[in-house]
């Protein structure tokens, strides 16, 4: 603390500023709910005095004194507003946005220059408007935000249908997502396929894949930042939407108006009569029965209270769970089956504003992620009696519980300053085993004993207008993580910059150091809740990575187009995998007393690079963006493919989306979408041999010869690691909406099509053996014939939904 300790007492001593200034500042909320607003950009027109509301709505403006000025207040969504004020001394100035009526947003299409990236610092950032993502064609008709940024450039894809992010040749692990400042650590519904994020209940969607802010550390590859809304301070307001296989529904509204508000959003699954066809049901008797399940929900609440003007008090939460089960019951037999996995997160955020240029935020937060699976089974005798029994109950626990302080410094116009400091305690409970069953006298019974450790993290950056055509943000995050035996201390300088080479046309630069001191262990490779999380110990070191990028930001007024071009370098260190063969779990029971994760992982290096490009536009009747990556990931470690350099699964050489949306009119909205990607790098045998035993037959040929056969398994052969490409993939998604304005509510049907020409794209490969006579040759001996089969997963989809607001 005594970093923070220093750069505060500076702060607050600085007099750099001469006494001729004065400081405009407050609040910028929503008119007509009262929310505050984050991003919306606070400027005196025609000066280079200008700055950007936090996440808190709030802003600081340092500039000279003088009689009055014109205050320019703007947002993408929102109506600008201007107020002339006195500027002779310090001011307090609270603003109303109103939001653009629909039939004005359909028309607009100018852009207003005080949203260019061009003229921002920070880079290899992707920020969707909400409104927008609820446009863009989804799967089965759930709006998805991590599917939507699946779209985005640097951004690759998983499986068909999955919602892993992979950014930057990193994995699902090495993304920090927040919401409210709280980590969730596993963000996906029916293993994979859907988020747990409800976009009704969602303020705003940022994520950062480079040159990442001291304020951010923990994760390498990048950080999704999620705000829940507020609930409207002034009445109660409510959405929702009946879609194929879930339904959804928010309200928000005041308790006391105009001082406090609440808003709770929920959404649960009826896809138990959907997925039950994707279940197998292999039925092993006449008096067989067969009752698989599935169910998933989620619950976002939030309150928030206006204390005075100086402080407010926020509360939310999350709760999510899916629980999946199989179960079969005969005359002679019964098991039963079950997945069980979900998040729970909450913070309590205080803002206090300590004077018109230093604003605090402080953070008490609570996550947990818990995983467990469960088995029974027995056999009966034909009277009746036990035969066999068997059962496992398995499960994992991440917890953690932590407190974040953050300052926002504003001491001249030149100057943004940030700096804080967060504690995170964990408790992981890695894994915990019980096998019993009748065919053993002993019965295993294992629990591990929880890890604890501290992660703590300093941070100070500042967004410095060095030039009038130079700006630069520098900062410095000190993090440590404690365990049992042993600290490690990691300083991660960050740097970015950004040079204004012409009107609207900047060149920007940045390098950042990240550590990542919590892993993920998977088999699949697929972020699935099946995964491992476990921390760094004494000898499994912190993952840590360096990333630099450089690249180009051009704003255009006509058409309103935003083009970006960027190249990245990023190289890794310390990252794990399990060794051949190895595994968290043995569901036999076999050394279950000696099993430790420790024990079958392997640390390596890997590196990633590439170029990435994006033309969007933001506003208009038409609007969307093009997004393309060019990429190459590789990974070496000492003990996989005989330690040689391979393709993890998620390389991906080219990766290209296409996003549209048009306004038809105020009541008809034409979407579409088209993604292109090369294949996954998979390993697959290279050839196939019938191993020979010492169990054989002798037989008689036709002529009355002796002639022995071997009878053994069948081995596979395989070349280098993740030296087979699947088959490129892409697909095409159409939908349309229809809207209608009436007195009370509002209403809107979409129909879609998810994968409208039946794009048979590969979800997994599998070598088939059949037994063939191979022609003239005597005597006619069946041989095995191995096939190459690609398995789909998805064709046409239509869909429809219905959603509702009011």
């Amino acid at each position: 603390m005594r970093l923070i300790f220093t750069a505060f007492l500076l702060l607050l001593h600085i007099t750099a500023w001469a006494q001729d200034r004065v400081t405009i500042s407050g609040f910028v909320r929503e008119k007509g709910s009262q929310e505050l607003l984050p991003g919306v950009n606070v400027y005196i027109g025609n000066t280079p005095y200008g700055a950007v509301t936090n996440t808190y709505g709030f802003y600081s403006l340092t500039l000279p004194a003088q009689d009055s000025a014109t205050v320019s207040f703007s947002f993408v969504g929102y109506e600008k507003q201007e107020k002339r004020v006195a500027l002779r001394a310090d001011t307090d100035l609270n603003i109303l946005l109103p939001t653009i009526t629909q039939l004005e947003e359909v028309v607009v299409s100018a852009r207003r220059q005080e949203d260019y990236v061009s003229r921002t610092v920070q880079m290899s950032k992707v920020e969707i408007p909400i409104q927008q993502l609820k446009k863009v064609p989804a799967f089965f008709g759930e709006k998805d935000v991590l599917r939507v940024l699946q779209l985005m450039p640097g951004v690759q894809k998983g499986n068909e249908g999955q919602t892993g992010l992979y950014v930057r040749g990193g994995g699902p692990d090495q993304n920090l997502i927040i919401l409210d400042d709280a980590v969730v650590y596993n963000a996906n519904h029916l293993f994979g396929f859907f988020s747990i994020f409800n976009s009704d209940a969602l303020r705003s969607v940022e994520l950062t894949k480079g040159g990442f802010p001291a304020r951010y550390g923990g994760r390498l590859s990048s950080v999704l930042e999620m705000n829940m809304k507020e609930g409207s301070k002034e009445k109660l307001h409510g959405e929702g939407g009946i879609g194929l296989i879930s339904s959804r529904l928010t309200l928000e509204g005041p308790i006391s108006k105009g001082k406090s508000s609440f808003l709770i959003s929920g959404r649960r699954t009826y896809i138990d009569v959907l997925a039950a066809p994707l279940i197998a049901r292999e039925q092993r008797g006449a008096d067989s029965q067969v009752k698989p399940g599935y169910y998933f929900y989620d619950l976002n609440a939030k309150m928030n209270y206006d204390l005075g003007k100086k402080d407010k008090l926020y509360i939310s939460g999350y709760f999510g769970r899916d629980k999946f089960h199989a179960n079969e019951k005969s005359s002679t037999s019964e098991t039963r089956a079950g997945l069980d996995w979900g998040n729970a997160t909450a913070t309590m955020r205080w803002n206090h504003v300590l004077n018109q240029k230093l604003f605090v935020n402080t953070s008490f937060i609570f996550s947990n992620f818990k995983f467990g699976v469960s088995s029974y089974s027995k056999e009966l005798n034909g009277d009746g009696s036990l035969d066999d029994e068997f059962s496992l109950e398995y499960d994992s626990r991440i917890r953690d519980l932590g407190i974040k302080t953050d300052f926002d410094f504003y001491p001249s116009p030149k100057h943004a300053v940030k700096f804080g400091g967060q504690a995170t305690f964990h408790k992981f409970v890695p894994s915990a085993l019980a096998i019993a069953g009748t065919f053993t006298d002993n019965p295993i019974e294992r629990s591990v004993r929880p890890v604890y450790s501290l992660e703590t993290g300093l941070y100070i950056e500042d967004t410095w207008q060095a030039l009038d055509a130079l700006k630069i943000n520098a900062g410095l995050r000190l993090s440590t993580f404690q365990t049992d035996v042993k600290t490690y201390v990691r300083p991660e300088p960050r740097l970015s910059a950004a040079l204004r080479l012409a009107e609207n046309l900047s060149f920007k630069a940045s390098y950042a150091r990240m550590n990542q001191y919590v892993h993920l262990l998977s088999n699949t490779g697929l972020g699935l809740p099946t995964d491992l999380w476990v921390p760094t110990t004494a000898k499994v070191a912190p993952q840590q990575s360096e990333q630099v990028a450089a690249g180009f930001a051009k704003d255009l007024e006509q058409p309103a187009l935003t083009i970006t071009l960027e190249g990245y370098y990023k190289k890794m260190n310390n990252i794990l995998n399990y060794k051949e063969g190895s595994s968290f779990l043995s569901l036999n029971g076999e050394n279950a007393n000696e099993l430790s994760w420790e024990d079958n992982v392997t640390s390596g290096k890997g590196w990633s690079y590439g170029g990435e490009f994006l033309i969007q536009k933001k506003t208009g009747r038409f609007s969307g963006w093009i997004g393309y990556t060019l990429s190459w990931t590789y990974w070496k470690f000492r003990e996989l493919n005989f330690g040689q350099t391979f393709f993890p699964r998620y390389d991906r050489r080219h990766d290209l989306s296409v996003v549209g949306i048009y306004e038809i009119s105020k009541r008809i909205t034409l979407s579409s979408t088209w993604v292109y990607g090369t294949g996954n790098a998979l390993t697959l045998p290279v050839s196939s041999y019938r191993a020979a035993t010492d169990n054989f037959v002798t037989r008689l040929t036709s002529e009355g010869k002796p002639a022995i056969s071997w009878f053994g398994p069948t081995v596979n052969e395989y070349g280098q690691k993740n030296s087979y490409r699947a088959e490129p993939f892409h697909r095409m998604d159409i939908a349309i909406q229809f809207h209608k304005k009436k007195k009370r509510h509002e209403r809107t049907w979409e129909f879609g099509v998810y994968n409208a020409y039946n794009r048979r794209n590969p979800f997994f490969y599998n070598i088939d053996e059949e037994m063939v006579i191979l022609p003239n040759v005597m005597p006619a001996t069946p041989v095995p014939k191995y096939t190459l089969k690609r398995y789909s997963l998805f064709p046409v989809l239509p869909y429809f939904s219905y959603n509702f607001k009011f």
